[in-house]
């Protein structure tokens, strides 16, 4: 291990230095405007629509619904199974995706008279409790919508992420996906102040650099990362997960 990988490492995060690298992805690439979505129902079928693929693919999706005529609670309850997947098929895993808004609008309209922000609005870790339990909904899903549609301070955790500081030398994977999640969410709660505004700015630049030059085989001479990142250094054409 060279000498700039092991300080790096052993320094650890700090507050400075999460700051220090959002500063530099928010210089390079400037505001994101994330998460898209014209109102919280849209945000949240986003949210599901998303899982496995990429942004531009939900957003086609999306776009499909919208112009059905299909982005309410009702309508969605309305519309045929067999239909929604044929509308939504850009996002790949259609017939999955499907059953999984149908399933989301069919417990809103349960519990909450199919009122999206009622919903959102419970406390929380209520929140947070209630979209785990819904079909399909895993840790990055349930945070997703509780930062960008309920406006709550909660980070959230993607592939990019892991990615990023696994190359910065601040995460290292272990076979255990839900306790890595966690344990890469705390380290930005515990540094970062809780501001719904900073955790959304800052998991979209993130998602920027991921999809733009921290790839699986990174364009590390382009990064705007590269001045505090050993990775570069141990082998910049090695192919990571």
């Amino acid at each position: 291990m060279n000498e700039k990988k092991r300080t790096v490492q052993e320094s650890g995060l700090s507050r400075k230095r999460l700051m220090d690298i959002y500063e530099r992805l928010y210089g390079r690439f400037g505001p994101q405007d994330w998460w898209p979505g014209e109102t919280t129902l849209e945000i949240c079928l986003g949210a599901i629509l998303v899982q496995n693929t990429s942004w531009a693919n939900a957003a086609r999706a999306i776009d499909n619904l919208k112009k059905a005529d299909l982005l309410t609670e009702r309508a969605l309850q309305n519309v045929r199974m067999d239909r929604l997947a044929r509308l939504i098929r850009p996002a790949r895993f259609f017939n999955m995706k499907a059953k999984r808004i149908k399933g989301f609008v069919a417990y809103l309209s349960k519990h909450f008279e199919g009122d999206v922000d009622r919903f959102l609005g419970l406390p929380t870790g209520e929140l947070h409790e209630e979209l785990l339990g819904l079909d399909g909904v895993g840790r990055e899903t349930a945070d997703s919508i509780t930062l960008y549609a309920a406006g709550r301070p909660v980070f959230v955790v993607d592939a990019y992420t892991k990615r990023i500081f696994s190359r910065l030398g601040h995460f290292e994977a272990s076979r255990n996906g839900d306790k890595d999640y966690l344990a890469l969410q705390e380290r930005f709660t515990a540094h970062l102040p809780a501001d719904a505004a900073l955790f959304n700015e800052y998991h979209a630049l993130l998602v920027r650099l991921g999809h733009t030059f921290c790839r699986p085989t990174p364009k590390c001479g382009e990064c705007p990362l590269r001045a505090v990142c050993p990775y570069p250094e141990d082998d910049a054409r090695r192919i990571d997960p």
